[in-house]
């Protein structure tokens, strides 16, 4: 029994293996948070005794994982996502429903791009606004000091 373990670990091992330290650095994230990230079901590395293995599909999936993050999705989004993704293979009526999920998220991303993009041209706006009354400002002071030393 201990000979098939071994045997079905080194088939695992073969590929690509990164360490939990090895990601953690690449990603510039603490261990606690993948080790977090498996516990949440989003990684699956291998583990021989208390070592954990993380195959290329755990590094494409902690890079999508950060991405998303940094998009705003929560880790139930980010875990659905990759749920559906796994699903969809070979089924169409999965497929069909996993491009639906990605087009509303297309849209929510558009939203939010529009959003950022009204809200950069509002502070734009302000900046100048703020730089032209600081001007005005700047000149009556100069101004005044003028009139007071010529007084």
């Amino acid at each position: 029994m201990n000979q098939v373990r071994q045997a079905s670990d080194e088939n695992a091992l073969k590929g690509t293996t990164y360490t939990i330290g090895e990601l953690a650095r690449e990603f510039d994230v603490t261990t606690r948070s993948i080790r977090f990230w498996e516990d949440q079901g989003l990684l699956s590395p291998i583990r021989i005794g208390s070592k954990r293995l993380y195959r290329r599909r755990d590094r494409a999936r902690l890079k999508l994982i950060l991405r998303g993050k940094r998009l705003g999705f929560t880790l139930s989004e980010i875990r659905e996502t990759f749920v559906l993704y796994d699903q969809a293979h070979g089924e169409s009526r999965q497929l069909r429903y996993y491009l639906g999920v990605l087009e509303e998220k297309r849209r929510q991303l558009m939203r939010q791009r529009q959003d950022l993009e009204d809200a950069l041209d509002e502070l734009s706006q302000s900046y100048e606004h703020c730089r032209q009354l600081l001007r005005e400002q700047e000149e009556r002071e100069t101004s005044t000091n003028e009139s007071v030393s010529n007084g």
